[in-house]
């Protein structure tokens, strides 16, 4: 590839190290480019700095390959896109993904811009997933054939990471490469060994994209205020579990609702804002042969409500709603129209399932053939064909 720039986004993980390596070594002319996102390390659980360890780790990295290196301060746009973003859903009472937000609203765009201005033909990333392109007849260009790009999961199914893809659209597929994504995560070690790469034997981040691990409620609590509020148990013998549910998509889509009389006061907590559904730590109330999960939450009345073992009816639904300006396909060429037979996703790392996709006008159902636990809105769900993510939408 003499001649085509990509531009690395090195994290100073061993990741994107070895993905900036393997280019290098297919002839592209490799630049590599540190995301500075955030400055306020008073909310992070370790002492050390994090983004500062990092940035001087892809420093070192790009100067054992021999590739240019600057640093990018990416910080406001991560602020207003990102964490504002956070802030706003949790008051809501929603959970949203900060790393699929990340990858659709910075990496892939704010960042591919900057490469793009600064000559890149490509950008590269340290992701474990893999894509391919196939021609497509477009009408649109009077039946000439025009690649379309498939997001696949990675070869190593342990790290596939096609979930927190799964807001990219063909315009980004096009300029994007994920060089380790056919390989295991042993063998991504090996070669950053073999090459005497600093980041060799570095372990994998962790907590909020580009802020590192951190304790949630001291980071929400930068902007939402404490606020003491009651927590209700819920029996698993309540007769709403027993009333039948409508076998529609509607009807089985329907979440429970909860009221105070519907269980006995357990416990207070400091918002309701701060807890999200299938929560079991951070309620702190004893007394039970099982842990605690949480079953739902109320902003309005500031309620949690909460039931014992996690195998608690109100844990568990066969179906979500997502509404159509949040619906997004990667492939636009197969969006649904009729019902659709897919595998799905709700989080990270979750085994895909069966279900069904049914478009309406006013968005889609997702009913899982299985009932799944911990359905949260503001999360995502991803849907596949087989080992490719063609679509997926916020969970209202």
């Amino acid at each position: 590839m003499q001649g085509k720039r990509v531009i690395v986004g090195l994290s100073g993980g061993v990741d994107s190290s070895v993905s900036a390596y393997l280019l290098q070594q297919r002839g592209y002319e490799v630049i590599g480019l540190f995301m500075k996102n955030w400055h306020d390390d008073s909310v992070t659980l370790s002492d050390e700095c994090p983004w500062l360890e990092d940035s001087n780790d892809a420093m070192l990295v790009a100067e054992k390959l021999g590739i240019p290196f600057q640093t990018v301060d990416l910080s406001e746009q991560y602020k207003a896109r990102i964490v504002d973003y956070m802030f706003a859903e949790y008051q809501r009472g929603r959970t949203p993904n900060p790393d699929v937000l990340c990858n659709r609203e910075i990496k892939f765009d704010v960042f591919l811009e900057i490469a793009l201005a600064l000559g890149a033909d490509f950008v590269a990333t340290g992701h474990y997933c893999q894509k391919d392109t196939i021609a497509k007849l477009s009408v649109d260009t009077e039946l000439a054939e025009v690649p379309t790009y498939r997001l696949l999961a990675g070869a190593d199914a342990n790290k596939d990471q096609s979930y927190f893809l799964c807001q990219l659209n063909q315009e980004q597929l096009a300029k994007t490469l994920f060089p380790i994504g056919g390989l295991q995560k042993s063998e991504v070690r090996k070669i950053a060994t073999d090459q005497g790469l600093i980041t060799a034997e570095k372990r994998d981040s962790q907590g909020l994209c580009f802020i590192g691990k951190v304790s949630l409620p001291d980071f929400l609590q930068q902007k939402l205020k404490v606020k003491k509020g009651t927590i209700v148990q819920v029996p698993d013998t309540h007769p709403m579990y027993a009333e039948p549910r409508e076998e529609t998509p509607d009807g089985l889509a329907k979440k429970h609702t909860y009221t105070q009389t519907d269980g006995k006061a357990v416990g207070t907590h400091n918002g309701a804002h701060f807890f999200t559904v299938g929560q079991r730590k951070g309620l702190a109330v004893g007394g039970t042969v099982e842990p605690l999960f949480v079953l739902a939450t109320d902003v309005e009345t500031n309620t949690i409500y909460v039931g014992e073992g996690k195998n608690h009816p109100g844990l568990y639904r066969r179906a979500l709603w997502i509404a159509q300006d949040d619906v997004h396909w990667i492939r636009p060429d197969l969006a649904a129209e009729q019902p659709m037979q897919v595998l799905a996703r709700i989080r990270y790392r979750q085994p895909l399932s069966k279900a069904t996709l049914y478009p309406t006008q006013k968005g889609v159902f997702l009913v899982f053939d299985t009932p799944q636990s911990a359905i949260a809105a503001g999360q995502f769900a991803a849907w596949y064909l087989d080992n490719e993510c063609i679509g997926s939408g916020v969970i209202s």
